[in-house]
């Protein structure tokens, strides 16, 4: 059903709250099609096109990349940091998905030029309904910027 143009990037360090949000894009009929990635530096790693090997071609980027803040390796903070900086991908949105309320959280991340800043509900059906209606939004309704498969 998704095509690579409906790739979602999940970078969650938490397997529990990963498999919750791919289970809710799966109950909404979203995007099957989630590259789960479980820590900052991999995140960044992956993004670099480091995955690709040399004579395969880089695939589009993701529809949208949902960030956690709280991550090992590398943050989400700097993760963000760098997708911004990264032509590839600076154009795609990012919501950071997070259980931080801090302040100074959400003033970072949108000094970097987040697109949405998202926190995660606590009791599983507010959760699992967040997931389907932002999946929603960003697979569905959001319109995106397509940049060239060569190099942008």
């Amino acid at each position: 059903m998704a095509g690579n143009e409906d790739m979602i990037l999940l970078v969650e360090d938490d397997p529990n709250d990963a498999e919750l949000i791919m289970r809710a894009f799966r109950r909404g009929k979203l995007s099957t099609n989630v590259v789960h990635l479980r820590d900052g530096e991999e995140a960044v790693r992956y993004v670099a096109g480091e995955h690709v090997r040399q004579h395969e071609k880089w695939s589009p980027p993701p529809k949208v990349i949902l960030l956690d803040l709280k991550l090992p390796k590398l943050n989400g903070i700097e993760v963000l940091r760098r997708l911004k900086a990264n032509e590839r991908t600076k154009n795609v949105p990012v919501v950071i998905l997070t259980s931080s309320q801090e302040d100074s959280d959400i003033e970072k991340a949108y000094a970097l030029g987040v697109n949405s800043y998202v926190t995660k509900p606590i009791e599983f059906d507010a959760f699992s309904q967040a997931m389907m209606n932002l999946g929603s939004y960003w697979l569905r309704l959001n319109k995106t910027q397509r940049t060239s498969e060569g190099g942008a």
